[in-house]
């Protein structure tokens, strides 16, 4: 029986190489396709002038279409699918953390909500700042076995030791002991993460000078990071399910042997896929080394701070962070919000938590999945949409139909059950996979702009930037969980010790609804938002091929070689 919020309340009833130039251009020339959602092309005509200006017109026409198809592959299928692999390894430890971590500190670990609040905010905040600075040191210095995938090399090990250490918790620790564990472990997990993740991520702009190519490889490698993603979240169902019947262990000490497995094999099997990157990738793109900068010369951070497409898709980012509510709050939605099941009447203490257990881990998957679904969904259609219409139009279009399904999500949830709002969580995620692979494009974009504007190519720090988008929006979503735990009063070790476990049916429909929102509401008036700056981005059409073609000239003049093999 499913839990129904319009019932009484206590009755029962769901990353970076970002300089990637025209990222996901596979010709712009599109087969009767629309986005209007009544079998009929965008009219140019009703747009009127300031629509053409800002590139909302429709169809493209034979000048804007991109050139770069015609020209040399450099990458071969055994490569394509390595970097791929290596991506859905980073994305297995990647989503261990983002999609747990909140929820283990607070409801396992049973740290207070404030210092989660603040270790969670400062570190990743920190880590958004640190990446550019990363992002220059790499740009400026050579390595030996390569000048971006040798980080890979000696960072993939002391990621996979420090995710299994941050779901590790100590015996007869304090709690003071506790949080200064957990305040280092999750601090040094963020450093070391990001001097691995900005130059993997920058790689696709080494492996081939190729526009659509290092588009179809961010492409392809972002779909299998999600894919990656999406193992420790299968886990964590089925472990729901098992571990009740391998152990009599209940609440969060089972909490705690389920984490640390799940940690533990997304440590090592996805360290060991991540590594095999630096071995199976090369490095083709052999950048001069940068004259001596000149006193009036502008600073790598100046320049970028100037690009202003660039810091238009960095504000889209930002405004979009809710985004990532649909997946990391999931978990939280499904212990406090819903229950999915039978009648716990009449049910021993065992039983009841065997039966809550299945239900989070349902309720959770269900998220997830779904979540999933719309996000991987809208990731395999976007190359059909690119050849048809630029990335502004598709950016506003889903999310404002994320927008719209959020809202009717939060509805359905409230009036009428659990299970009648599954359609619209695949539509509301269908921006997470616009925004996440899109967002590199036109980052890529801007960046070849600021070249053909400046003369100055930086890629590690193109790549920093993408990353830089990604943990600030990170952390803005995981505070906003733990704000929510703070507004609605909730002390996870308050309810432990009052009944000894986490029972929906026993919540208030205030706390209820209030973490519902987490994944509906917000992340709905967070696509909203992020619609604005979209709107005066205009790296598109002919603009956008006046540079890719200005550009190609001024590389061959600068000596920017590509080597074969």
């Amino acid at each position: 029986m499913e839990n129904n919020f319009s019932d009484k309340e206590n009755s029962q009833d769901i990353s970076s190489g970002s300089e990637v130039s025209a990222n996901l251009r596979e010709t712009q020339n599109f087969e009767d396709g629309d986005l209007t959602g009544n079998g009929e092309d965008f009219n140019d005509d009703a747009l009127g002038e300031e629509g053409k200006k800002h590139g909302l017109k429709g169809a493209l026409t034979e000048d804007e279409k991109d050139a770069s198809l015609e020209a040399k592959k450099y990458v071969s299928k055994k490569e394509l699918w390595m970097y791929g692999l290596a991506a859905g390894g980073q994305g297995m430890i990647y989503a261990i953390m983002s999609s747990y971590i909140s929820e283990f500190y607070l409801n396992v670990a049973m740290l207070p909500p404030m210092f989660v609040f603040w270790l969670m905010l400062i570190a990743r905040v920190l880590d958004a700042a640190y990446d550019p600075f990363i992002g220059a040191i790499m740009d400026k210095n050579e390595l030996k076995g390569g000048k971006y995938k040798s980080y890979v090399l000696f960072t993939a090990i002391p990621i996979a030791v420090l995710t299994f250490l941050m779901f590790f918790v100590p015996k007869n620790i304090s709690m003071k002991g506790l949080m200064a564990y957990s305040a280092v472990t999750y601090v040094l997990w963020g450093m070391v993460y990001s001097i691995s993740d900005v130059p993997f991520w920058c790689l696709p702009n080494v492996i081939t000078p190729n526009a659509s190519e290092r588009g179809h490889l961010i492409s392809f490698s972002r779909l299998l990071n999600g894919i990656g993603s999406a193992v420790p979240m299968a886990m964590y169902m089925l472990f729901s399910l098992i571990l009740p019947f391998m152990t009599k262990k209940t609440g969060t000490e089972l909490d705690k042997i389920q984490y640390m497995v799940i940690a533990l094999f997304c440590a090592i099997v996805g360290g060991a896929i991540f590594i095999t990157s630096h071995f199976t990738t090369k490095e083709r793109v052999v950048l001069p080394k940068s004259p001596k900068k000149e006193k009036s010369e502008d600073s790598s951070f100046k320049r970028v701070m100037k690009c202003k497409p660039l810091m238009l898709v960095v504000l889209m980012g930002i405004l979009a962070s809710g985004r990532y509510l649909v997946q990391v709050a999931a978990i939280h939605v499904a212990r406090y919000s819903f229950y999915v099941g039978p009648s716990l009447e009449g049910l021993d203490a065992h039983a009841v938590d065997a039966a809550l257990r299945a239900s989070r881990g349902l309720v959770s998957t269900v998220f997830m999945v779904c979540s999933a679904a719309g996000m991987f969904g809208a990731m395999l259609f976007l190359p059909k949409l690119y050849k048809k219409f630029n990335y502004k139009q598709i950016v506003i279009v889903s999310c404002l139909l994320g927008f719209a399904s959020s809202i009717l999500m939060a509805v359905l949830g409230w009036f009428v059950s659990f299970w009648a709002c599954v359609p619209f969580i695949i539509i509301s995620a269908i921006p997470l996979g616009v925004i996440n692979v899109t967002s590199y494009a036109m980052i890529g974009d801007a960046l070849d702009y600021m070249e053909w504007e400046t003369g100055k190519r930086e890629p590690a720090l193109g790549s920093a930037t993408q990353t830089f988008v990604n943990q600030f929006s990170n952390a803005i979503a995981t505070s906003l969980i733990v704000l929510m735990y703070l507004a609605l009063s909730i002390d996870p070790a308050g309810i432990i010790q009052e009944s000894g476990i986490f029972n929906p049916l026993e919540m208030s429909k205030k706390i209820r609804f209030g973490m519902f929102s987490l994944v509906s509401i917000l992340p709905g008036v967070s696509m909203l938002l992020c619609t604005i700056p979209v709107f005066f981005y205009d790296i598109v059409g002919k603009k956008k091929n006046k540079i890719m073609k200005e550009l190609e000239e001024k590389r061959i003049e600068k000596g920017i070689t590509f080597e074969e093999e």
